[in-house]
């Protein structure tokens, strides 16, 4: 069993998954994904980008293929493990549970075991560089949606992950929301070290990483044929994205 390079804080090779219908989702990807670097997984609804981030955060074991996290071999881990690095190590944007802001962005630390006062400093100051300072004290409700998108992207980085995996995080939000949310998280992130894999359909979103790879239909891919396009003459075009 190769261990993977030093300077690759996640590598995966080879990962095969089948959803439970028995329609592939992943099909021999690999990749690797340095320390620090802010990597947008790219690709078309149904690509694989879910699967692939489910499995390389230890989710949804892979069922063939290896994954590495700083040369432990997540692939080997049981569930018990798995659950203790991605509770330990990871983090993950996702929807937050009905709590105030604050709350919502202390509970990961606090399920670590760290004191409520000191959870609570740090939720607070992710909050504030987030620009949603004043609103700690708010429920989901009383937000807005880039304002909950924002305490959702504080829950995960408040805990301070080695990675942190980011599915599709400002779907949700308009583009003009969206841009500034995402130029927040990316500049969070790299001025703390923090290396995040990020799955997005959206070109504009892909740009603000350091690098990206594209799936299709499961397989890592260097150029997508778009279907032909007709210009305003009648012409018919193709339209490639490497």
């Amino acid at each position: 069993m190769e261990a993977p390079p030093d300077n690759d804080v996640l590598w995966a090779r080879s990962l095969h998954f089948t959803h439970r219908d028995g329609s592939p989702a992943l099909q021999g990807v690999s990749l690797g994904v340095r320390e620090g670097e802010i990597l947008a997984v790219s690709g078309p609804r149904g690509s694989g980008k879910t699967a692939l981030l489910r499995c390389l955060s230890g989710l949804t074991p892979a069922q063939r293929g290896e994954v590495w996290f700083n040369s432990a071999p997540v692939h080997t881990m049981g569930p018990t493990t798995r659950e203790r690095l991605r509770r330990d190590r990871f983090g993950w944007i996702d929807p937050a549970p009905v709590l105030n802001a604050w709350e919502n962005a202390a509970l990961p630390l606090m399920l670590r075991g760290t004191g409520r006062r000191r959870a609570r400093t740090a939720a607070l100051e992710w909050l504030e560089r987030l620009d949603i300072g004043d609103r700690t004290r708010r429920r989901p409700h009383e937000l807005t949606q880039s304002e909950r998108q924002r305490v959702c992207i504080a829950r995960a980085l408040a805990p301070a992950p080695s990675v942190l995996f980011a599915d599709e995080p400002t779907a949700p939000l308009h583009r003009a929301d969206r841009g500034h949310v995402l130029r927040t998280l990316t500049t969070a992130a790299r001025s703390h070290g923090i290396t995040v894999v990020l799955a997005t359909h959206d070109t504009d979103t892909a740009a603000l990483a350091d690098r990206t790879v594209t799936l299709l239909d499961g397989r890592r891919v260097h150029t997508v044929h778009l279907p032909p396009m007709a210009d305003p003459e009648g012409r018919t075009a193709c339209s490639l994205s490497v």
